[in-house]
């Protein structure tokens, strides 16, 4: 099986949302989480979807669920104090539906939604090629590194070799589910991401260049940034310009 995880556990603070969490802000009349669940609805090789949702607002998710026709959803559980724990819960539920060793999950944020289904299948395909594929970003511009006590620049890295880390991020669920045992084990409660935890308990990281767009809609201007995406992309196809 593949397996979509997605976790939809925060407030949306920097959003500075009053009325709803981030994730269930509508454009076009439509919130940004159902966005991001078509693209696995759409994916003929997405078997499963299971969701890491705020606890008080599962009600209103199952609600958009039926609306908007998502059939993939088999779990929504509640989520975490913190992301790493959210997707704990989601790989947890996804344990409960797995049907094999060779179980395959796409970790997600339920606020980017500018993906696309194809990007899914690259991922899977690196999965099974690697047992790893975390979802690149192309670096556009120069990064430096600097140190945190004078600012000195201590390296500047060549932007053909470098990547900006996204989601998806994917695995073998026996490994991701056995990284998250550990540290939590380990009282390690602080990783930034599931790369991260991965390649800190010593698993390699593939890596899978995803659309430039696919950002996480967290400020406002992410949120302006993504409404125009998306009506660029309704007037494509409205003038018969989308490449599909």
């Amino acid at each position: 099986m593949n397996i979509g995880v997605i976790f939809a556990g925060g407030v949306g603070k920097r959003m500075r949302t009053v009325e709803k969490p981030k994730q269930f802000i509508e454009i076009n009349n439509k919130p940004i989480i159902i966005y991001t669940l078509e693209h696995f609805e759409n994916n003929d090789e997405i078997d499963a979807v299971v969701i890491a949702c705020l606890e008080s607002w599962i009600p209103y998710l199952n609600e958009l669920l039926e609306k908007f026709n998502i059939k993939k959803v088999k779990k929504v559980v509640p989520g975490g104090e913190t992301g790493q724990q959210s997707i704990y819960n989601g790989l947890c539920a996804a344990k409960e539906i797995s049907q094999g060793e060779d179980d395959i999950v796409l970790i997600h944020d339920g606020v980017r939604p500018l993906i696309n289904p194809s990007l899914l299948s690259k991922n899977i395909a690196c999965v099974k090629e690697h047992g790893s594929s975390i979802t690149a970003g192309i670096v556009k511009e120069t990064i430096v590194v600097i140190n945190d006590e004078d600012g000195c620049v201590m390296e500047v890295p060549d932007r053909a070799n470098s990547r900006v880390a996204k989601a998806p991020q994917c695995f073998y669920l026996k490994d991701i589910l056995g990284a998250h045992e550990k540290a939590k084990a380990e009282n390690k409660f602080d990783f930034i991401d599931s790369c991260t935890m991965m390649q800190f308990y010593g698993h390699k990281m593939y890596m899978t260049d995803g659309p430039y767009e696919n950002i996480k809609v967290t400020t406002p201007d992410d949120f302006y940034t993504m409404r125009a995406i998306l009506q660029v992309k309704e007037d494509r196809q409205l003038y018969g310009l989308d490449e599909g």
